[in-house]
Order: C-alpha cells, then structure tokens, then sequence
C-alpha cells in the first residue's frame, strides 16, 4: 500500500479497501471502512466508528476521490494503526 506523507497535501492510499481505518478530520474519531462500492462513474465507502459499540452506531457514506496520489476520503486521513 502506497501512502504519501508531506506536510500541506493530502494522504492518499493506493486504494480504498474494505477493511482499512480512516481518521476523521473534524472530531478524530477512527472510522473502518466496511463496504466499498460503486455506482455509475462514482466509488462511495461506507464507514462506522471503530469502536466497542460499532455495531449500533450510524454508518456515513463517503464519496471516494481518485487523483494521480491515490485515492482518499474527503474530510478523512487514512491510518494504519488506529488507537483502539
């Protein structure tokens, strides 16, 4: 997985999976990626918090923004290792 790091510009991930955590710019809160999919010309995400009680939050659909860094959540960092 390809991940861009420099302070100013955005962290892109090679792809968005299924799976992965992203960061919430707004509250920090860690948010996993649990559906992936596309509709016509767009790709949207589905996220939840990754949290103990996960399972009973909201889920928020993220469209998927493709550029030549990768792709990314607008509004989202992607992390790797989230703080449990």
């Amino acid at each position: 997985m390809l991940l861009l790091f420099s302070w100013g510009t955005i962290v892109a991930a090679k792809s968005v999976q299924l799976g992965q955590v992203w960061r919430s710019d707004l509250d920090g809160q860690n948010y996993l990626i649990t559906k992936v999919y596309n509709e016509v010309f767009t790709q949207y995400a589905m996220l939840r918090p990754a949290e103990k009680n996960a399972p009973d939050a909201d889920t928020v659909r993220v469209r998927v923004v493709k550029t030549t860094a990768g792709a990314t959540l607008p509004g989202y960092t992607f992390t790797q290792d989230g703080a449990f």
